[in-house]
């Protein structure tokens, strides 16, 4: 029990270590491998569940400090302890089918299931943590055009589970002492089968990163702006701040136009500014109409403008509008995965009972739509920070026809954190996932360019005012990712259900069985 509970809490941390912003990418098969060791076994299903969550613990406390960076710690562990039960369940459910034969397979699409359940449930599901979003230098970055984040995922566990097939084949092997029984144990295939598991998914990867879009080639090429404005000081006290904020994007804009004007900058065909650059509402407030018209009127470009509308019912959307100079605002996103916790609280009588900080989530609702907004003829797929983490996120925009992707964010509310690294690894796998440019413009950082290839063309510091100018190709051909859309996560659900359904098939058959032999032999004893 000592050394399980040690092998799991380093299977966590090995995890840990794989995302950003460390560069260790393949830490992550390997920490599947050794929590495959340890939750894999014939003793009881509640070990299995009690090991992986100890291996969650380890993995998703340290991930998630910025959630509780400004509200106490009460709400971050509590989180950290949520997510670490979907890591119990995916112990559970190894070893319930850890023993099938090629089990690899099938505890690499069990860890997908639990990925997705995790996604899913409850309050909408939250994926941070997933696989794939630590694979962005990784070896398995290019599978996303194949199968987006699901088969990423799949790769790195079955990687992870090969190599633990492999060591465990190797054991066996060692501890098999006569000959007779090495021949009856014929490891060859064993091995085959392990080594296939541990290296197709690597090489595949490697293979397919040749064939990804060109980064500089499409139907047309544009010039995009990205405007980080900054913002006074950090914190949740944003809103406080909202006129310093709107009026940082104004002046890095207009700073912009200046720059163009005197030959130092190319003109941009359209400007992306970051998720709540005006808080305050410019469809209601004259002042901030104003100051947007003014911008975009001299940068001479549509303004795609992160905003917070009032509803007439009183609640918000956190949108985000094209603002067209002196013609004003015109198509707009409103964000469609809100944030539970924070952007709406979920049974806020009860939850109020456990943080001050309760009553401080705000009252937004979802939007509808496609997420494709239109400026100048161009087809912008928008996914409003927390959006990125969900694979949906992006599929409507994708099939309205989106040529170009975006991310606005405000990351201002999370301090000086590992967070706004591993959103941006989102972001690359985004953009690999569907063959698009993506622009990523933050409040305070960190703003980038990233190619369809995944790679990190522009990248601005964090807390400084910065405009990121690129000229980027739009695309209207998709790749198989885009086109089979939730498939590939399907299949690896099903998959598993359907080993699970195997198991308790065979354990039926089997006490059955015993219950018959029992009854033959009562019925062999002598009256």
């Amino acid at each position: 029990m000592l050394w399980r509970s040690v092998s799991a809490v380093l299977a966590g941390l090995l995890l840990f270590g794989s995302f950003p912003p460390r560069p260790w990418w393949f830490l992550a098969p390997l920490g599947i491998a050794v929590l495959t060791l340890t939750v894999r076994g014939t003793g009881r299903l509640r070990a299995g569940f009690g090991y992986g969550f100890l291996a969650g613990l380890a993995f998703f406390v340290p991930l998630l400090p910025w959630t509780g960076i400004y509200v106490g710690p009460l709400p971050w562990l509590a989180l950290s302890a949520v997510c670490a039960v979907y890591i119990g369940l995916f112990g559970l459910v190894t070893r319930l089918v850890g023993a099938l034969p090629g089990w690899p397979l099938w505890v690499a699409s069990a860890w997908v299931t639990a990925e997705w359940v995790r996604s899913s449930f409850p309050f909408g599901g939250f994926p941070w943590g997933r696989l794939a979003f630590g694979q962005a230098d990784g070896w398995f970055l290019a599978l996303a055009a194949i199968g987006g984040a699901p088969l990423v995922s799949f790769a790195v566990a079955l990687t992870g589970t090969g190599a633990a097939a492999v060591l465990l084949l190797v054991r066996s092997t060692l501890r098999t002492r006569s000959s007779a029984a090495r021949r009856s144990a014929n490891p060859r295939l064993g091995f085959a089968t392990a080594a296939v598991a541990l290296a197709i998914m690597p090489i595949a990867g490697l293979a397919l990163g040749s064939a990804l879009p060109d980064p500089d080639h499409g139907d047309r090429t544009i010039t995009v702006a990205a405007i980080q404005g900054s913002v006074p000081r950090l914190g949740l006290d944003f809103n406080a701040q909202r006129r310093a904020v709107l009026d940082n994007h104004v002046r890095r804009t207009i700073e912009l136009a200046r720059a163009v004007e005197a030959g130092q900058a190319k003109r941009p065909d359209v400007v992306i500014w970051p998720e709540n650059s005006s808080d305050i509402d410019p469809l209601r407030n004259t002042d901030a109409a104003a100051l947007i018209t003014q911008a975009s009127a001299q940068i001479g470009a549509p303004i795609l403008v992160g905003a917070v509308l009032v509803n007439s019912d009183r609640t918000t959307t956190n949108s985000v509008i094209v603002w067209n100079g002196a013609a004003g605002p015109g198509e707009r996103h409103d964000k469609k995965i809100i944030q539970p916790f924070g952007e709406y609280l979920p049974m806020r009588s009860f939850f109020r009972l456990f943080s001050e900080y309760a009553d401080r989530a705000g009252y937004f609702v979802p939007g509808h739509g496609d997420g494709v907004v239109r400026a100048d003829g161009i087809d912008i797929g928008v996914a409003t920070c927390y959006e990125v983490a969900f694979d949906r996120a992006f599929e409507d925009a994708m099939r309205a026809g989106a040529q170009l992707l975006t991310v606005p964010t405000n990351n201002a509310t999370f301090g000086d954190s590992e967070m706004t690294y591993q959103q941006l690894a989102m972001s690359r796998i985004r953009a690999v996932e569907h063959g698009r440019a993506l622009v990523v413009a933050a409040t305070s950082g960190v703003s980038a360019i990233i190619g369809a290839d995944g790679t990190v063309r522009q990248e601005s510091p964090q807390f400084v005012p910065a405009a990121l100018v690129a000229d980027l190709p739009l695309r209207t051909s998709n790749t198989l990712a885009t086109h089979v859309g939730p498939a590939p996560e399907r299949v690896f659900v099903a998959m598993t259900v359907a080993a699970m359904a195997v198991v308790m098939v065979r354990k039926r058959s089997s006490r059955a069985a015993k219950k018959t032999d029992r009854l033959v032999q009562s019925a062999d004893i002598p009256g």
